[in-house]
């Protein structure tokens, strides 16, 4: 659901979770990137290499950290990507019922917040 959801955007749901943190939060380095997204930094690379090549991030080096900030094209698209996780919250709460929809979302929301405080701690 969630990749047909996304097709419209040319992304993938990883990448515009990517981009979303991203412009959420410009200026992250990719370390932090890796670490919000729970994911390991040669992930994080690939995911921003396709991004900054359809001009959605650059990125800015500063001694030998790379900064992430997304571009005014990546930016735009923020509203389209949030569309389409409006749509596929949509998709599955059709499936499963409104009352799961949510309790599956609560879920998921719960597990990456008990992920990334692991990740700090």
């Amino acid at each position: 659901m969630a990749e047909e959801e996304f097709l419209k955007t040319g992304l993938s749901p990883s990448h515009a979770l990517t981009l979303m943190n991203i412009d959420f939060q410009p200026g992250l380095s990719q370390k932090e990137l890796s670490e919000i997204m729970n994911i390991k930094p040669s992930t994080t690379t690939r995911f921003i290499d396709k991004l900054e090549t359809r001009g959605l991030v650059e990125r800015k080096t500063k001694g030998k950290s790379s900064y992430l900030y997304p571009t005014p094209k990546g930016i735009d698209l923020q509203v389209e990507i949030s569309q389409c996780w409006t749509n596929l919250y949509k998709r599955y709460t059709k499936v499963l019922g409104q009352e799961k929809g949510v309790e599956l979302t609560e879920i998921i929301d719960k597990a990456a917040t008990k992920l990334e405080e692991n990740i700090h701690e």
